[in-house]
């Protein structure tokens, strides 16, 4: 998994192009980018998309991003999608893991009411929307077997916080996001689940996309959100490992099998301890290759 595109749940034409755009997953959104008055319309839309293409062996994975826990949407959100068996749910405005436990026990009566495999629908948890949230990074740790991955956000969090912006005038996000997201990357890692970096608002500024997927890369996040299909390529590119950065992989790998009883092997010429190996195996992990 490496790029996630969002794409509003009440328009045909627009799932219809996520498929070919190259994204590893689609994040059918039901919230944000769909009016009050057209969530019927949207879950009926939704619905018929995961009808459709939940078969295919092609395809990207398939997540819903529903409504908030505390809007009175969600229960009919996920009746809508649930009886088709999406991928996963993309939770919103989550303060904490007992958000995530609790729509999880959600997701359990449905798979259950629909035939679906028990555990079978994943759940990424948006983490940071509000300042409560930022608060709750720390509980995520074994709340629930479908948690997969923790993102974050700085435009509702924004809001919440009645910042006239979430961005320096050189385009580096300010303090509060900063933080946020590093509290993001530190959550996902005590939870063992993937870290997923934010969107990157400026669909049509590509060497921007570039340099920030860099910086999450090098930070530890292994995805990137997306909300333009253009942006999908930039974020595919950035986030797979190199031949080279495999076949280092494999050789470190290959190091501490070959002398399982030490703390610390060398690979050329460098010393390499434990965290190395761990991290090789992440890498590896992600590509299919271990």
């Amino acid at each position: 998994m490496r790029s996630l595109l969002f794409v509003p749940g009440d328009s045909p034409k627009k799932l219809e192009k996520g498929l070919t755009s190259g994204a590893d997953v689609l994040l059918i959104d039901l919230e944000d980018s769909v009016a009050l008055s057209a969530k019927d319309e949207a879950r009926r839309v939704t619905a018929e998309f995961l009808s459709d293409h939940r078969a295919r062996a092609e395809r990207p994975r398939l997540f819903v991003r529903v409504n908030g826990l505390n809007t009175g949407l969600i229960d009919a959100d996920l009746d809508g999608v649930m009886r088709i068996g999406p991928d996963g749910i993309v939770l919103p405005k989550t303060v904490g893991g007992a958000d995530v436990a609790h729509l999880g026990a959600k997701l359990a009566v449905r798979e259950a009411e629909f035939g679906l495999e028990d555990g079978a629908t994943r759940i990424l948890a948006i983490a940071t929307e509000n300042a409560a949230g930022v608060f709750a990074l720390g509980t995520f740790a074994g709340v629930s077997h479908r948690l997969m991955g923790m993102t974050w956000g700085g435009e509702d969090l924004s809001a919440d916080l009645g910042a006239q912006a979430n961005r320096d005038d050189d385009g580096a996000y300010t303090d509060p996001y900063r933080l946020a997201r590093s509290l993001t990357l530190l959550g996902a890692a005590a939870a063992s689940v993937d870290a997923v970096d934010s969107v990157f608002t400026s669909f049509r500024d590509m060497a921007g996309l570039e340099a920030e997927c860099r910086k999450a890369l090098r930070d530890g996040f292994v995805a990137k959100m997306a909300i333009h299909p253009a942006q999908v390529p930039v974020i595919n590119d950035a986030f797979t490992p190199s031949q080279q950065a495999i076949e280092q992989a494999q050789a470190v790998i290959a190091a501490f099998a070959a002398n399982p009883g030490a703390g610390v092997v060398g690979v050329n010429g460098e010393m390499l301890d434990r965290p190395h190996l761990l991290r090789a195996e992440r890498l590896l992990k992600r590509t299919g290759k271990h």
